[in-house]
């Protein structure tokens, strides 16, 4: 009996003999893209059709920095990658490492070896790029005079400054003569010496926007002394021109953003730098006012004038307490002049003469006893009216009982 196999053995038989046949490991296959759609996981789903059959592709999420371009149903690409077969299901299809547009292989090699030149003769270097003016009065635009682009730019500036001039230099952006073209925009708008410049236009294919790829086009931007913005096609388009101008912008649109002020924004900033200019100022005037306030008090107090006035007035207190003193002193020095004077009276020398004594005096002092005295001595006798002076004739003793 034949041998049996089960179906994971199959598959897995299979995908072995895929997975050593080198042709499969290593191949590139053109088709026009259906059904694609973008996974949340950030890996790509999509088909690849010719007119005879279609194969089942997909790109890992780690392969998708290679991808210039975003992926549409209906694009003609050449993709680069392995046929493998996916056991679970028993079915082929080819694991996507890269992606081109068709036809745009000669291309890209172009565009890396140039952009690898450039890069080492430091045109991308950061130490070049001019900032852009941020209040610019003059844009140059570097485009084609009818399309999706220029209309875009010109929307958004004057919606965003109805003040801002703006300068079309009508550029051929496609074909042959757009590089030369290109070129002379530019120059033409350093010589009218706008403030900053925009070069770019629309979406399209790689080969429809080579000529932002001519080094030409690179080498004019790079000399330009006016900032040059480039706005070349869509967000995931990238041109030599975008590595060597000034500022890069995804899209015109948003070129013009970046090169052109919002007026509405100024103006509400502006209100808002007055109100808070106000608040301050009435803030530090209220400041200043209080200490001035209090600088004129101190002034007062610290015055030649207030001190004076200050010193006249304890003056005059001083002079009220001090007569209010006397008086009491006075007062009260009277009081006890007039108690000394009571009891004056009563030891007065002058109320006993008149009450008819007198006072006996021998050479100066008061006589008391006979015994101070002979006869013959002078005496001075005082009485109320007058002094008379006697002569003793002779002294007798008497004891008073």
């Amino acid at each position: 009996m034949q041998n049996v196999y089960t179906v994971a053995q199959v598959n897995s038989y299979i995908k072995n003999m895929f997975s050593q046949d080198y042709m499969l490991q290593q191949i590139l296959v053109r088709g026009e893209i259906s059904n694609c759609k973008y996974h949340t996981s950030g890996h790509i789903y999509f088909t690849l059709k010719d007119r005879s059959g279609t194969i089942a592709c997909v790109m890992f999420a780690g392969n998708r920095s290679g991808l210039a371009f975003q992926l549409e149903a209906g694009q003609q690409v050449v993709v680069g990658g392995s046929v493998e077969v996916y056991e679970r299901d028993g079915k082929y299809q080819l694991y996507a490492k890269h992606i081109i547009l068709d036809g745009a292989g000669d291309l890209n090699a172009r565009f890396e070896r140039l952009k690898r030149e450039l890069k080492e003769r430091g045109m991308f270097d950061a130490m070049y790029k001019q900032p852009i003016p941020r209040f610019a009065k003059t844009v140059g635009v570097v485009t084609a005079q009818t399309g999706a682009a220029v209309r875009d730019i010109i929307q958004v500036a004057k919606r965003r400054n109805p003040y801002v001039q703006i300068i079309l230099y009508p550029a051929i952006v496609q074909g042959e003569m757009a590089p030369e073209s290109i070129v002379n925009g530019i120059r033409a708008l350093e010589h009218l010496g706008v403030d900053v410049m925009i070069v770019g236009r629309g979406g399209g294919s790689i080969e429809d926007l080579w000529a932002f790829n001519e080094e030409i086009v690179a080498q004019a931007i790079f000399d330009c002394s006016i900032p040059v913005i480039s706005a070349v096609g869509h967000e995931t388009d990238t041109t030599i021109a975008d590595f060597v101008s000034d500022l890069r912008a995804p899209t015109p649109s948003a070129a013009a953003e970046l090169a052109v002020a919002d007026v509405g924004e100024l103006l509400a900033s502006l209100q808002q730098e007055k109100e808070l200019l106000t608040r301050c100022m009435h803030r530090k005037i209220r400041e200043y006012r209080t200490e001035t306030e209090k600088r004129m008090q101190r002034l007062g107090y610290l015055s030649p004038a207030a001190r004076v006035k200050e010193k006249r007035t304890r003056a005059i207190q001083l002079e009220e307490a001090y007569q209010t003193a006397m008086q009491q002193q006075l007062l009260k020095q009277r009081q006890k002049l007039a108690l000394y004077i009571q009891r004056m009276k009563g030891v007065s020398p002058l109320d006993k003469l008149n009450q008819g004594y007198s006072y006996v005096a021998h050479k100066g002092k008061t006589l008391t006893s006979i015994q101070q005295i002979n006869a013959g001595d002078t005496l001075q006798i005082y009485v109320s009216d007058g002094l008379l002076d006697a002569e003793v004739c002779e002294k007798k003793s008497i004891k008073y009982s």
